[in-house]
């Protein structure tokens, strides 16, 4: 099972704030609109998002299909067959991709401790 691009997706009160305090942690943004509420930061190897106003909690975030560097992957396992062999398995999903259909897609589910985790294919 490949999941892909692996993120924090941070809800945070100022985005602006936040900018500048990733900034001094050597982040860069590399995607996203401020004047939207949403930024997507990269330092090396790790990303961020920063949401403002779009969810409660932080999400650890998957992209099926991209690398680190939000880059197609030349193969990568979709989030449906993802989806399908989780729910095998027992997890529970709080929203699910249709498995009708193919393409951009994604679903969320919760560990069990409440970390909520989303699959997001862009592709």
């Amino acid at each position: 099972m490949q999941l892909g691009c692996f993120s924090v997706s941070l809800s945070v009160k100022d985005i602006h704030a936040s900018k500048a305090f990733y900034e001094k942690l050597g982040f860069t943004v590399y995607a996203g609109e401020i004047e939207k509420n949403y930024l997507i930061m990269k330092n090396g190897s790790t990303n961020i998002g920063l949401f403002q106003g779009m969810f409660e909690g932080n999400i650890m975030t998957f992209n099926p299909g991209w690398d680190n560097d939000a880059k197609p992957t030349d193969s990568f396992t979709d989030v449906r067959d993802i989806q399908k062999s989780l729910k095998a398995q027992g997890v529970t999903f709080s929203s699910e991709a249709d498995s009708t259909t193919s393409g951009p897609a994604s679903c969320t589910f919760t560990d069990p401790d409440g970390n909520v985790i989303l699959l997001d294919q862009h592709r």
